[in-house]
């Protein structure tokens, strides 16, 4: 079988520590303020803004109450990465599932769920969308379809197809979205996972958030064949690269994919290439990477890239952006305040949940 492969959306860096192109606007005219497009209009591209201002302030207080003590385990941010959560969920609807990772709080905040409920779940509070029992890496919500939140390194992909094999059991329409990192791909269910839904043609967008590397492990260091994508379309399926800085370049990827997901094609693989910006963890003390490379990345911020297409269109001014990331700072803060008075569960609870509960 030869491996398929759809044109890319967008030209995005082709390995970590190489020099960076800039960025890149007469090529990608759907996506461009003013040409319409996928992206959609002015309003919804500056709330594309507001998304990932929301995810990044977010983020930066984590990593203050972390430091503080006030949260606890492993927390694993998403700096750098926001325009790949923004880009993607915009292009899903509500009845579509979404499965992530440990690096997930940017796809719970941008899927919808509410600020004060993920931060609670953060300091391990009651009020927290997992009740306070799963923290940073097991944000859950059934009520928007966000079924985690895994600590598992590509322990989503096997989730992600029985859901869909179970929609489509039941013809229920709906795309399910599976967020991994490039260290998945060393996995044996990524191979499991991917053979399962082209041969049985399941109802899943995949999506690969490739920030080069796995842990510590860059990625030529640990694969072969570094082009994820044409490792996932080997399986038949169409795939892709994404310019995974580029919020309205994953937008359009993501439309794209999905509807054809949707309506009936099969699973689409994006290979959505992006880069933390932060260690990757709080326990890590980054030694693998340089300086000089992370800040190569920095000069293509995703939110700064869209913040300045929108101001070069005559969308947005900076006094704009200005009290947009002013609003979002007082949206966390004031998450964090609440959180911080709300109660965690009772000892009594402890063994609670155990088992399910049958209901009333």
């Amino acid at each position: 079988m030869s491996a398929r492969r759809s044109r890319p959306a967008a030209t995005a860096p082709a390995a970590a520590g190489t020099a960076l192109p800039a960025p890149r606007r007469a090529e990608a005219a759907a996506g461009e303020p003013g040409r319409g497009g996928a992206a959609g209009g002015r309003e919804h591209r500056r709330d594309l803004l507001r998304r990932m201002l929301l995810v990044r302030r977010f983020e930066e207080k984590c990593a203050e109450l972390y430091s503080g003590g006030e949260i606890r385990g492993f927390v694993h941010l998403y700096i750098g990465e926001e325009a790949v959560a923004a880009g993607v969920l915009a292009a899903l609807a509500g009845e579509d599932n979404i499965v992530s990772t440990y690096r997930e709080h940017g796809h719970a905040l941008v899927r919808g769920l509410p600020l004060d409920c993920v931060m609670a779940e953060m300091l391990g509070k009651q009020t927290g969308c997992s009740r306070g029992r799963g923290g940073s890496m097991h944000l859950f919500d059934v009520s928007h379809r966000f079924y985690g939140g895994n600590a598992i390194v590509g322990g989503g992909l096997p989730l992600a197809i029985g859901i869909a094999l179970a929609d489509k059991m039941r013809g229920r329409q709906g795309v399910t979205a599976c967020f991994f990192g490039d260290g998945a791909v060393a996995e044996g269910e990524f191979h499991e996972c991917m053979n399962l839904a082209a041969l049985w043609r399941l109802p899943v967008l995949f999506c690969c958030e490739n920030n080069f590397y796995a842990m510590g492990t860059a990625l030529e260091r640990a694969q072969a064949q570094t082009d994820l994508a044409l490792r996932a379309a080997s399986y038949g399926m169409p795939a892709w690269p994404v310019d995974g800085m580029d919020v309205l370049a994953v937008e359009e990827a993501a439309r794209g994919a999905a509807e054809a997901v949707r309506s009936g094609a099969g699973p689409h693989f994006l290979e959505l290439r992006t880069y933390r910006f932060r260690a990757h963890s709080m326990y890590d003390p980054e030694l693998y990477r340089d300086k000089a490379e992370v800040e190569r990345w920095r000069a293509r911020d995703p939110i700064t890239l869209l913040a300045d297409r929108l101001m070069g269109a005559g969308e947005i001014a900076d006094t704009d952006v200005a009290a947009d990331d002013q609003a979002a700072v007082r949206a966390v803060e004031a998450a964090a305040e609440a959180a911080r008075a709300a109660p965690a569960e009772p000892v009594s609870d402890l063994t609670r949940y155990v088992y399910s509960e049958r209901p009333a």
